[in-house]
């Protein structure tokens, strides 16, 4: 069958549709309604968001035309609160691993694309793949994303068994405990393939939500071309049982004031259908340079770290009970900054070239022909050494969705501020282990600080007792063990 006509009575379904959920029209008007708020209004909406709710389009759009200094100050504040209240001081560590860069899809900005002939293509094998990880766990990497090209090489049964690889793959410190998965909308059936490999979070970025941007980036007669495709690629998730889903979008292609209030209608019309289930997370990179890609090189509407900044503490003041991932596209200055803003998630020791980590061991250098630059290439441990350095809590915890705290489950114990019954306690089991297997000399001294200072945390809690005996067992050897 004809890769593009594989989904078509899928396309033919979506273009009978007299509209989607996303009115370019309407979003528009509501963000001219509130082009400028008083500092009234302005903390009228921030009254609310102490409340831990998800807030409206309009009150999202009170918040994104805000040019109030002081009242910005009072969002970024807030925004950190916030986050505090629902995952604690912690963040979330991952690594990505590319499968494969072939690709059928012919994105402007995009590396990868199929008329970008610099790109060499490659597809793993298991065998690479088993190579890949090993190097990751040896890293300290304990749960990642696996990158694939849309191409009829990497289709479905194919990426089940990768993610089989990755999860059998282990060595003497352990194993990926988590795979998550970016790749192209698929079907409910395979989806449901998915899922029954244990996928963690399947992760679409709608790239633009603007109809007329996405149509001009993304060409005709390829499959991401299809905007409704892509769009509803997050209900089948859901119809097919995989209910940890992520969103996202490619900040640069056009206004973030439009696209963050876009990101907030996708999650709206996601609640409403699924009795409250929304975005398990939401990413928002910028786009950086890609070899032979003069489109991401001078984007039209690229984000300045000041916007960048705003826009992450919209949408935690916006959708607080969603996690909230920084990429290491960003330097590791701005990372830094954005930190406290309610960012949950980053990556560390990121490589995104196709067999990278192979390559940057042997080589001592990151691949440049690349998706895209990567502007923090620190190691994990310089980047976990610097997050206990912030007085925060680096985590590799896989407990939730092990443990089957996904969809509505999570959402429920998420926004019920659940952080110190699971999250703070798992994090430090996830750095204790850290300590012991990969930590370096120079960061081993501020890693051990940061655990006894939160240990000390939950000294008054219930689970005060379980928790000291679980890093006790540990300490002795055990692994994997958490609440």
């Amino acid at each position: 069958m004809n890769f593009l006509k594989k989904y078509q009575e899928e396309f033919d379904k979506l273009d009978k549709m007299e509209k989607d959920f996303i009115d370019d029209d309407l979003i528009w008007s509501i963000l001219n309604k509130h082009k400028s708020p008083t500092k009234e209004e302005v903390r009228a909406v921030l009254k609310k968001a102490e409340t831990c709710t998800r807030l409206s389009p309009d009150e999202m759009a009170i918040l994104i035309q805000n040019k109030d200094k002081d009242c910005i100050e009072e969002m970024y504040s807030l925004a950190h609160k916030l986050k505090e209240e629902v995952y604690g001081d912690r963040i979330v560590f991952f690594a990505p691993l590319y499968i494969s860069d072939e690709c059928a899809n012919n994105c402007k900005y995009c590396g990868f694309r199929s008329s970008n002939h610099s790109i060499k293509r490659k597809t793993l094998t298991m065998e690479e793949i088993s190579e890949e990880v090993k190097i990751m766990i040896e890293e300290g990497q304990k749960r990642t994303i696996l990158v694939y090209g849309e191409s009829p090489n990497t289709q479905v049964d194919f990426m089940v068994k990768t993610v089989e690889q990755v999860y059998k793959t282990k060595t003497e410190h352990g194993e990926i405990r988590r795979a998550n998965i970016n790749c192209a909308p698929l079907r409910v059936d395979e989806l449901k393939k998915l899922k029954e490999v244990g996928i963690g979070t399947y992760q679409v970025f709608q790239e633009t939500y603007h109809h007329e941007t996405y149509k001009d980036v993304h060409p005709q007669g390829t499959i991401k071309g299809h905007y409704r495709w892509r769009l509803y690629s997050m209900d089948r998730a859901q119809e097919a049982g995989v209910d940890d889903n992520g969103l996202g979008v490619l900040f640069g292609l056009y206004d973030w004031r439009f696209e963050v209030l876009a990101l907030l209608f996708h999650t709206i019309h996601l609640e409403q259908k699924f009795n409250g289930v929304g975005p398990h997370t939401i990413s928002f990179p910028r786009i950086t340079p890609a070899l032979d890609t003069p489109y991401s090189s001078n984007p039209k509407y690229a984000v300045s770290d000041e916007d960048f900044k705003k826009l992450i503490a919209i949408l935690r003041l916006s959708i607080p009970y969603t996690g909230l991932i920084c990429t290491a596209r960003e330097p590791d200055k701005v990372r830094k900054e954005v930190l406290p803003l309610g960012v949950s998630q980053i990556d560390a020791g990121t490589r995104i070239g196709v067999g990278a980590y192979a390559q940057s061991l042997k080589a001592n250098t990151i691949p440049d022909k690349e998706q895209f630059t990567i502007e923090d290439g620190r190691s994990l441990d310089d980047v976990v050494k610097e997050i206990c350095e912030m007085n925060a809590i680096p985590s590799f915890c896989t407990a939730c969705y092990r443990a089957g705290r996904t969809g509505e489950q999570f959402m429920k114990v998420a926004k019920s501020k659940f952080v110190y019954n699971y999250c703070i306690p798992n994090a430090i089991f996830t750095l204790k282990e850290y300590a012991l297997d990969y930590a370096s000399n120079s960061s081993l001294p501020i890693i051990n600080e940061t655990i006894n200072n939160h240990l000390n945390s939950l000294a008054n809690k219930p689970s005060y007792p379980k928790v000291l005996e679980i890093v006790k067992r540990i300490e002795n050897g055990e692994r994997d063990v958490r609440l």
